[in-house]
């Protein structure tokens, strides 16, 4: 029997947690139990419906400063509603484009991976720099430029 009633208890919580706020009738701190709306949202939402309550969605997009469709779309999905209703506009976003997101972070890009294989690695920087100090200046080179100064003094 006492499980029988837990078990309702926690029906009725469950049910509770996934209510839909309406945001002519909620508090702030029911507003900001949807995700994505804080305190500075929240307080907006609060201020313009104390001017009057929202018509619709259309209404609290046009009103409320830092709510475009985008916004409107994602926090309906959470479960807020204007006078009952959820918005109709745009998807928050598009279950597709997530998609692709999340596989390009699983799958690593082809180019990357060969850069870093055919990157030196410190080793071989190291071989090539013992490389030149062992090698002696090339004799031409050096003895070229005193015939070029003296050529040009000459003139």
């Amino acid at each position: 029997m006492i499980k029988k009633l837990l078990l309702l208890l926690l029906a009725l919580f469950a049910a509770a947690a996934f209510a839909a706020v309406d945001a002519n009738k909620a508090d702030q701190a029911a507003l900001e139990s949807i995700k994505g709306i804080g305190p500075a949202i929240s307080g907006k939402i609060i201020e313009e419906r104390k001017k009057s309550p929202f018509k619709d969605w259309t209404d609290m997009v046009d009103r409320v400063k830092g709510i475009g469709e985008t916004n409107a779309a994602t926090f309906s999905d959470e479960g807020l509603t204007v006078n009952g209703a959820t918005f109709k506009g745009a998807p928050a976003k598009p279950a597709a484009t997530a998609a692709k997101k999340d596989s390009a972070k699983a799958e690593p890009k082809p180019a990357a991976a060969e850069a870093k294989a055919s990157a030196p690695n410190k080793a071989d920087k190291k071989d090539k720099k013992s490389a030149k100090a062992a090698t002696p200046p090339d004799a031409t080179a050096s003895a070229a430029k005193p015939a070029a100064a003296k050529a040009s003094s000459a003139k």
